[in-house]
């Protein structure tokens, strides 16, 4: 590692977010992943779910081996101003869809399209059943 790190402030960290521009902060230390994105065992989309925050819980709840610590080494590229870490990601809730008074009449198409069917085809039946000569 270098013996003077650059300093990274945590916002110019978190854009690095793609597949072709992934950087990581684990422990205060900001580690550009890009070229491992393609060998990481758990895939890209582990790396890419952990930008944009502490990624420090995340790397050592999997329990990752000394091997792997010793490989990070060569990602390391510098420190991350901790002022400028938030201390709690914020929650952005999904967005919730919409009320569609539609989707009822939706629903009682859905049923007539299995049912209507089912009653031509009963239908079939009984009229075979009471028109057959015995």
């Amino acid at each position: 590692m270098a013996s003077d790190p650059k300093v990274h402030i945590f916002e110019e960290v978190a854009k690095h977010n793609k597949t072709k521009d992934c950087w990581l902060v684990i422990s205060g230390k900001v580690f550009d992943v890009t070229p491992f994105m393609d060998d990481h065992p758990g895939g890209d989309e582990v790396l890419l779910s952990a930008t944009g925050k502490d990624a420090t819980n995340d790397f050592e709840d999997v329990g990752h081996s000394d091997s792997a610590r010793d490989m990070m080494e060569k990602y390391y590229i510098g420190e991350v101003d901790p002022s400028t870490v938030p201390l709690k990601r914020t929650y952005i809730p999904p967005p919730q869809a919409r009320y569609n008074p539609d989707k009822i009449s939706q629903f009682v198409i859905k049923i007539l399209q299995f049912l209507v069917p089912l009653l031509i085809l009963g239908l079939a039946f009984a009229v075979r059943h009471y028109t057959k000569k015995e």
